[in-house]
């Protein structure tokens, strides 16, 4: 009896890209923080943050205890995390999106 031929399967030519994971940073409610600090930090660290969802975030962190204030690439929430974090804000460690 001969043996069949082992037929390969074919190769895929398509290649399907792996988005990386964003990343959550979370701003916590605490009590030594101001409200005007908590929203001056807000629009100068995280890009586009204009003063008025500014002050809806810092309203949100104080009543709901806590808010997502920026969500990307996990190089860029760690410069976002840490910068909130050196100017005094409670935060949250980063969680994958």
């Amino acid at each position: 009896m001969a043996a069949s031929p082992t037929v390969a399967p074919e190769k895929s030519s398509q290649v399907t890209p792996k988005l990386y994971p964003n990343y959550k940073v979370i701003v916590l409610n605490d009590d030594f923080n101001t409200f005007e600090h908590v929203a001056e930090c807000l629009a100068k660290y995280i890009p586009g943050m204009t003063s008025d969802r500014a002050w809806e975030l810092t309203n949100q962190i104080h009543y709901e205890g806590q808010a997502i204030v920026w969500v990307g690439p996990l190089e860029q929430a760690e410069l976002y995390h840490q910068q909130l974090r050196r100017a005094d804000l409670t935060m949250a460690p980063l969680e994958a999106a």
